[in-house]
């Protein structure tokens, strides 16, 4: 079927970063009155080999999840970042 009949992924948001690439797929279960939320890491290997790990995250849990991401990715920016030390330039 596709995204209006729900089945297999309703929306998938990719990021490549590096020899990684995330995946964020919205799908929905058996009964397709449920949605819920996997988070992939894809990373490179070897020239055509692949090292998946993947995240599933229910609905209930979605908030919770977010909270806690917010509140880790503020934490590295305002307390890790800011003091971190500078990295030096290179002379030219």
């Amino acid at each position: 079927m596709d995204n209006n009949g729900y089945k297999d992924e309703i929306f998938t948001k990719r990021v490549r970063a590096g020899k990684r690439t995330y995946f964020f797929d919205v799908k929905a279960t058996k009964s397709e009155k449920d949605f819920y939320i996997t988070i992939t890491e894809s990373k490179r290997v070897g020239d055509d080999e692949y090292e998946k790990h993947k995240i599933f995250l229910y609905k209930e849990d979605f908030e919770k999840f977010r909270e806690a991401l917010d509140e880790t990715v503020e934490h590295v920016q305002s307390q890790l970042l800011e003091h971190a030390d500078p990295q030096p330039k290179a002379e030219a």
